[in-house]
Formats: C-alpha cells, structure tokens, sequence
C-alpha cells in the first residue's frame, strides 16, 4: 500500500464520511463472516487446540498496528525476570515460506518475519512461526519442554488456539469511526470481553491501561556499537550533515515526530509501507546519507546497511496493569496446570 492510498485509508477510517458510508454494507457482511466464524469455533464444528503451559495472546481489533510487539517483548522480558522459561509463537507476517519453524538469533527476515525476528534477538526467547499458532507452540514445546510460558504475538482473532489470557493492544487513534471493515478499521465488533486492555495514553478508549511509547536515548549498529542520541545529534548539526530517517512500520510519522521531539535534524524521511523489505540498489550505497531506522526495520536494513543506526522503542506501563496481569494469570495458570496432569504435546 503506496503512502497516498495509506493516508486515503487512514482518512476513511478516522470519521464516518460519504466514502465510510458507501462501504458500509460491505462492513455489514464482514461482520457476519466474523460473527458465523466465531459461532462455529463456539459450538465446536471447528477445531481448537490447547497447550499444556498458560497461553497470553496479545492482539488488538483495528487493523495495521497498535504497538503490539513491543507490548509482547515487554511481557516476555517481565515473565523472565520473575524467572519463567518463555517462548513466543508468530504467523511471522510478511515472509516468504510456509512451513513451521524456530526463529534463530541469525534468521533471514525474509524467512521468519521481521517482527519474530526483532523478539528473539531483542529478548533472547524462544520464538517459532506458522501459519497456525497452534503448530508454532506444539513445535516449539517438543524442542523446548522447559518453555512454562507462551506468549502469541498478534493471535486475538486466531481462535483455533485456546488462550489463557488475553491482552488487547490500542493505538492513538482508538476505533477510528467504530465501522468494522472495510469501512472502518476494527476486525471484528467493539466491545468485546478482554481480560486486560491497553491503549495510548491519548487514545480515547475508556478502561484500558496508558502506554507511554518513547525513543530510548542511544542507537546501535549491526556490530553492536551504541551511541547515545545526543551525539547522534550534535554529529547531525556539523555542516554537510545529511541524515535520513526511514520508517517500515504502520505509523512510520510517528517514528519521525518521536525522532524531531528528541531534537533530531533531519534531512528527509522516508516512510515505507508496514514490513517493507530493504532489497533495493539504493540500500547498498553508504556514502550518501546517515540512516536513522527503528529496530524493526534494522533486523532487515543492516543486511545491506550495518552502519544504519537503530533507536529502539521503549514504552512504560502503570504499575496496576502489572499487577492485574500478574494476579490474573497467576489464577489462570494455577486452573490450567492442574487440569493439564498427563497431557501431551505430540
């Protein structure tokens, strides 16, 4: 999707105008698909499968992304420090192969996704990809049967795997004109039962728990140099300075704000559509500019540009969603481990 027809879309989404109007009995039999889906996975007439370890989806009901993987990592990296063994299942969107496999710390994106990738090298979990969740985590619990803990990257809507906990994820803009698709960016109808909610601290949701997203204050390259921003900044303010900022993520003007709001001069942007590749001549030339990315598209990028420096993203969470997390999965958990004596994985 070019960057004008995203902004058309964007703008049919964002108010319920002619065009939102036009489209909405085709929104109408969406949401009869998705209320005839639901309602055969609900009577049993499709299959859903269970793993013997607690289940955390995190997902969200508007289409493009809500800071969804950054959400996940932040969960795994807190399952971690309470000292569970957490592995992390993925469709692995955007890449090339079908079949069912392990994310290694040295994976082409192009086999595994960008987003997987980005998970395991970050948090060093155990991470697998499949079309079916459910494969991914049955997979990835033969190989590593010490896993106590699966967290689904983006699986709100994939039924098929029964979840213990689910975590939906909201970005600034909330439920944009509430129509489903595609008149409108919601997956399925809103409200729905979550078990913990999130959203922007600008969104308008009501209920759910603030995110603060943030640039953390360095940047790193492939070989693992790190440099603080602000001399990232100062080095961008010498004369003939020319640094570019490039962005392959659903709100890639949100990176460059972020980038501005830290002081940043930039040259010029450039956004890219979500899960963009970097496989262009134009890649492969470092003398013309320096690049600034996010770490999402750096696992990609540095394959052609390692001297691309990466701002990671950090978000902050209340302490209360901490603890309702906690507190509920703790119950959940306790149920599942005592009605799963016996089961196995193959």
């Amino acid at each position: 999707m070019g960057a004008a027809l995203r902004r058309t879309v964007a703008g049919i989404w964002e108010r319920r105008g002619i065009m939102a109007w036009v489209l909405w009995p085709l929104s109408m039999l969406y949401g009869l698909l998705v209320a005839v889906r639901r309602f055969l996975y609900r009577a049993g007439f499709r299959a859903t499968a269970r793993v013997p370890v607690p289940v955390i989806v995190v997902g969200n009901v508007v289409a493009g992304g809500g800071g969804k993987t950054p959400l996940v990592m932040a969960i795994v990296c807190h399952l971690q420090r309470q000292g569970h063994q957490v592995g992390v299942v993925s469709r692995g969107y955007g890449r090339g192969g079908v079949d069912c496999r392990e994310v290694l710390p040295d994976s082409a994106a192009a086999d595994v996704g960008d987003e997987p990738l980005l998970v395991r090298q970050s948090t060093g979990a155990v991470v697998f990809v499949a079309p079916q969740r459910i494969d991914a985590a049955r997979a990835l619990l033969r190989r590593y049967p010490a896993v106590d803990r699966i967290v689904c990257d983006d699986g709100l809507q994939h039924l098929a795997l029964q979840r213990d906990l689910e975590v939906c994820v909201f970005g600034d803009g909330g439920i944009g004109n509430g129509f489903l698709l595609p008149a409108g960016p919601l997956r399925e109808p809103w409200p729905r039962p979550v078990d913990l909610l999130v959203a922007d601290y600008r969104s308008p949701v009501e209920g759910a728990s603030a995110v603060r997203r943030s640039l953390a204050g360095h940047a790193r390259r492939a070989d693992g140099t790190q440099v603080s921003l602000g001399m990232l900044r100062t080095a961008a303010l010498e004369p003939g300075a020319n640094f570019c900022a490039v962005a392959g993520i659903a709100r890639p003007q949100s990176f460059f704000a972020m980038l501005r709001d830290a002081g940043m001069p930039l040259s010029y942007t450039l956004a890219l559509r979500d899960h963009a590749s970097f496989d262009g001549p134009q890649w492969a030339d470092g003398t013309m500019q320096t690049i600034l990315c996010t770490e999402k598209d750096a696992v990609k990028l540095w394959q052609y540009r390692p001297d691309a420096w990466a701002v990671p993203l950090q978000i902050e969470l209340d302490n209360g969603f901490w603890a309702l997390f906690d507190a509920t999965l703790q119950a959940r958990a306790g149920a599942k481990l005592s009605s799963a004596h016996g089961y196995k994985t193959s």
